[in-house]
């Protein structure tokens, strides 16, 4: 049997029937359950739990006291901040059993989900969206977009890095850090290379 190629802290439970990328990092008292995909490079915070069926992709950052529950795919380079939530049932009732009702939840790459952020399952965050610490999501959030609030709510756009972006007359904003170029086009910001 090959030795993992994964690091586990000793307190971790990892169930069979799991895939955990190369270099991917488990820590105290986190919870890796079966038939869930982790990919290369990611690091899982303390009392973490990723359930059956979740998907990350490659270095997703999980920080500490999130629950990743079934129905939930987070695509390459995507940060979860400390405590935030994820739901998989519009009406949950502790008397009856909606298992087979589980919505699925889609963060995109490189988004960003601030700490203590609540995410109502059934929605998709856009590629580099960043969500405010505290903010509650019911609807879905455009690529780009900076969302803030209870409900959330969209307050400007954000570049790769995570920088504020401010457009022009023609609707053109540059990343203040990378010099990265951007544009505002029918609602959506793209980014271009020219």
């Amino acid at each position: 049997m090959e030795a993992p190629t994964y690091f586990a802290h000793p307190t971790a439970v990892i169930d069979d029937d799991c895939v955990i990328g190369n270099g991917t990092k488990i820590w105290h008292f986190s919870h890796i359950m079966s038939d869930c995909t982790i990919g290369e490079q990611c690091n899982i915070g303390q009392n973490v739990v990723v359930s059956p069926h979740v998907v990350l992709g490659r270095n997703v950052k999980i920080q500490n006291n999130v629950s990743v529950y079934t129905g939930v795919v987070c695509e390459d380079d995507v940060f979860l901040g400390p405590s935030m939530v994820f739901t998989n049932v519009i009406n949950p009732r502790s008397h009856v059993n909606r298992k087979s009702e589980y919505k699925q939840t889609i963060v995109r790459r490189g988004a960003s989900i601030g700490a203590n952020a609540t995410i109502v399952c059934g929605n998709e965050i856009g590629e580099y969206a960043m969500i405010g610490a505290g903010a509650v999501i019911t609807k879905p959030v455009k690529p780009y977009a900076l969302v803030v609030g209870n409900p959330a709510r969209q307050i400007g756009w954000v570049s790769e890095y995570g920088h504020r972006l401010t457009f022009d007359e023609n609707n053109r904003a540059v990343c203040p850090e990378t010099g990265q170029k951007y544009e505002l086009r029918d609602g959506r910001v793209v980014r271009v290379e020219s």
